[in-house]
């Protein structure tokens, strides 16, 4: 695993030498909150669907804090207005069928890639580097968003929240990719956004590299302490170039 401790999080030339590029043979990155800045789409689909089901609306800013813990929790907590309440389970039902119709028509109208991921991820493709996207989007909603945003080059395998029996935080979509490439996990890192990867690299054993703009339910990512912070990926690829 990366060591950093003894490292400021904005210390990057020390970092370098700590981060063997012999040594990381597979990156993993989560989807949105730290490729692509998805947001502004759920937020649509969410609040369309209150208005079909003649529910008041939310600031679209509120989705910002409900995502990454897969598509029926940001359901329930748009239906809901909360982060873990429960809604009346005939409520949840009409309401996923009105929103995932929608999300499969506008899963890409209003997403925008975050500054430097194309060029980040042109520059780690140049390398000996294995390129690999773990998200907790259901497929085909996860295809669909990385064709669209025009990564799906990049990707030699994606990982979607329904691909294995269990997601992030669990570490089974980590060693899911890990098993498929045939590295163990000193050689494997994971680049994300929130305390759910924290949590799932830790478990598989994984160094994690966080960046700090994406969907951390409003808490700073640091709090989570990842290996490192990289205030943009472009830094990351400086890593490794």
């Amino acid at each position: 695993m990366l060591t950093t401790s003894d490292m400021q999080y904005s210390d990057l030339p020390d970092v370098a030498l700590e981060i063997s590029p012999q040594r990381v043979k597979l990156i993993l990155f989560d989807l949105d909150g730290t490729l692509v800045d998805s947001v502004g789409d759920l937020a649509w689909c969410g609040n369309e669907m209150l208005r079909r089901l003649d529910m008041p609306t939310h600031d679209p800013q509120a989705a910002r804090s409900w995502v990454g813990n897969g598509l029926d929790r940001f359901i329930k907590r748009v239906l809901t207005g909360d982060m873990d309440a429960e809604p009346e389970q005939g409520l949840f039902d009409r309401g996923k069928a009105i929103f995932v119709g929608l999300y499969a028509q506008h899963a890409s109208d209003r997403s925008e890639l975050y500054p430097g991921v194309v060029e980040t991820l042109q520059r780690l493709a140049g390398l000996e580097l294995k390129l690999a996207c773990v998200t907790n989007k259901p497929e085909p909603f996860t295809s669909q968003l990385i064709a669209a945003m025009g990564l799906a080059e990049f990707f030699e395998l994606v990982v979607a929240g329904d691909t294995t029996a269990r997601k992030k935080p669990d570490p089974m979509p980590l060693h899911y990719a890990a098993d498929y490439f045939g590295f163990g996990s000193q050689s494997c890192l994971m680049v994300g956004d929130s305390s759910n990867d924290v949590r799932a690299a830790r478990a598989a054993g994984f160094g994690i590299v966080c960046v700090p703009y994406g969907y951390n339910h409003g808490n700073d990512i640091r709090e989570s302490s990842p290996d490192l912070v990289v205030e943009n990926l472009q830094q990351l690829a400086d890593l490794f170039t």
